[in-house]
């Protein structure tokens, strides 16, 4: 039997995309002393642990994914002080902190790929990169075919002639795994945090790293781009990537050692299978990966289904447990994702996400939340091109998918922009515009109203942490009607999820214990979810 400590097993974490968290310096961009301003809120609301985006010096190509010194603070976001200050903050109020690493790629603006564009082809200061000479004649065309996620080339020429890799953007060369000054580097990066006190790292394109070693053509090289995923199967998901995972587990067990508290490797894992998946999670590599099946499932009782219970058994059985999101920084936000499949009307959409979220937390395994769902914000979808910063858009000129909608800072009180975001003049602009009705979805207006999103989040979160049926654990499918999901957790928890839009007979005849929308006794209404108390 497992002890208690391994509380990363059964988690909520919530992820803070740190600029758009809470402004304290009156310049529009959220910092982390905003952060630590808004720790209370968040230990009201009841998670365990928070997510940190990258908050690293860095130019801003991309957000801060672009990082230019994996050691310090942006000053647009403090300073190594106020970190600390955050960090104290954080454990005075039990909540675990997760910092956000960047190991498949840097900033151009990194000191090491400066030199090596200063320095000579086959030097060693290139080795730690990927550059190679162009093909064609005069090497005029880049070394392979493939396409860059965020669109174009994956290739960018310099001066000398030569390419260098960038999966993402030009600002974001890839790092040469090959390389072992790569992996000593990066052994130095998580020391340095670890010796900060950082309960673990959520880490950025974990099925990356390491490309194929010829890098040959691809047999479809815009995938990528076209998907917006990692798919390109000689630039992602490398079977050595798996040393260095269990190279950094065995860092984090270094810590744990010392001092009895387990330090967390949660990846970023992008593959096509659950089977694939699970390999991330043996006992030796990193202790969780995000699951985004759930994310990804259309609102479709089977079709959740289908991806609960092959996560359940392929990850699960590797002695894991599975990493539930409905969202995170990258995705349109679930009320507008879920309403957008409807032909219903505009509310189902939120009718479907509170649902949503009940399920997410019934599941065996540890959830993460990103920041605003606890609200139901929906995507702004509305924002003009000039200020648009996704370098999706930069680079495409299409906004297909991109993620600005998503990243617009949260309300807090008030009722009219920066809604309490900066604490800056009224006149104050946040670094992206809140739309008129981010009123209705204020923190202190969601708080004060107990049929929000924000205490449905809190009080299924309350019941997590009291019902020992909930967290860790096994789930058992129930009988239900076509259109309905229903499980038992542990002894006696029933959770029902109606995913159609006409009322159905309860699983259970009493009254639930939580519901995500107004549930009679004995029936469970459409777009609905619920939790019962029952003696099976």
């Amino acid at each position: 039997m497992l002890s208690k400590h391994h509380w990363w097993r059964d988690a909520v974490i919530y992820q803070v995309y740190v600029r758009s968290f809470l402004d304290s310096t009156g310049d529009g961009v959220g910092d982390l002393a905003g952060v630590r301003a808004g720790l209370p809120y968040l230990k009201k609301l009841g998670v365990d642990g928070i997510w940190l985006s990258p908050f690293y010096p860095s130019p801003q190509h991309d957000h801060g994914y672009d990082v230019a010194d994996y050691c310090g603070v942006d000053p647009l976001f403090g300073d190594l002080a106020e970190f600390d200050l955050l960090m104290a903050a954080a454990r005075r109020l039990g909540i675990k902190v997760l910092l956000d690493i960047v190991p498949n790629h840097c900033s151009s603006a990194h000191p090491w790929f400066r030199e090596a564009l200063d320095g000579a082809p086959g030097s060693a200061a290139r080795a730690r990169f990927h550059f190679a000479d162009g093909r064609g004649p005069d090497g005029a065309e880049p070394p392979n075919n493939w396409h860059a996620m965020f669109g174009g080339p994956a290739w960018t020429r310099v001066g000398d002639g030569q390419w260098y890799l960038h999966m993402f953007t030009p600002e974001q060369p890839d790092w040469n795994w090959r390389d072992p000054e790569v992996a000593a580097e990066f052994d130095r990066v998580l020391r340095f945090w670890l010796d900060r006190g950082v309960d673990g790292f959520r880490i950025d394109v974990a099925a990356g790293l390491y490309k194929h070693p010829e890098l040959p053509d691809s047999d479809d090289p815009e995938a990528d781009a076209r998907t917006r995923d990692s798919v390109n199967p000689l630039a992602w998901n490398q079977p050595e990537v798996h040393e260095v995972w269990r190279w950094w587990r065995a860092v984090c067990e270094e810590y744990t050692a010392r001092d009895g508290r387990e330090r967390l490797l949660v990846g970023e894992v992008s593959v096509p299978t659950a089977r694939e998946h699970a390999l991330y999670v043996r006992p030796d590599e990193l202790h969780q990966a995000f699951f985004f099946d759930l994310l990804g499932a259309p609102w479709d009782a089977d079709a959740f289904r289908k991806v609960i219970s092959e996560a359940m058994q392929d990850i699960a059985g590797t002695g894991s447990t599975v990493t539930w999101v409905l969202n995170n920084h990258d995705q349109v936000r679930t009320v507008t994702r879920y309403g957008e499949a409807a032909t219903e009307g505009s509310g189902l959409g939120a009718a479907r996400a509170r649902a949503a979220a009940l399920l997410l937390l019934a599941l065996p395994g540890a959830a993460y939340i990103y920041q605003g769902e606890e609200l139901g914000l929906p995507e702004v979808v509305d924002l003009p091109d000039d200020v648009l910063t996704d370098p999706i858009f930069r680079r495409t000129g299409s906004r297909a998918r991109i993620r600005d909608g998503c990243r617009v800072p949260l309300p807090w009180s008030g009722q009219a922009s920066p809604f309490g975001f900066t604490s800056g003049a009224e006149s104050a602009k946040p670094w992206l515009p809140q739309p008129e009705y981010f009123a209705e979805y204020a923190t202190d207006r969601a708080v004060a109203d107990t049929r929000s999103f924000w205490h449905l989040y809190r009080d299924g979160l309350q019941l997590r942490a009291s019902l020992p049926q909930l967290g860790e654990g096994t789930l058992h499918w129930l009988d239900a009607p076509p259109g309905v999901l229903a499980f038992t957790r542990g002894d006696g928890l029933v959770c029902a999820v109606n995913f159609g839009t006409a009322p159905t007979p309860a699983p259970v005849s009493g009254t639930p214990l939580l519901s995500s929308g107004p549930c009679p006794a004995g029936v469970l209404p459409g777009a609905t979810a619920a939790w019962w108390l029952n003696d099976l």
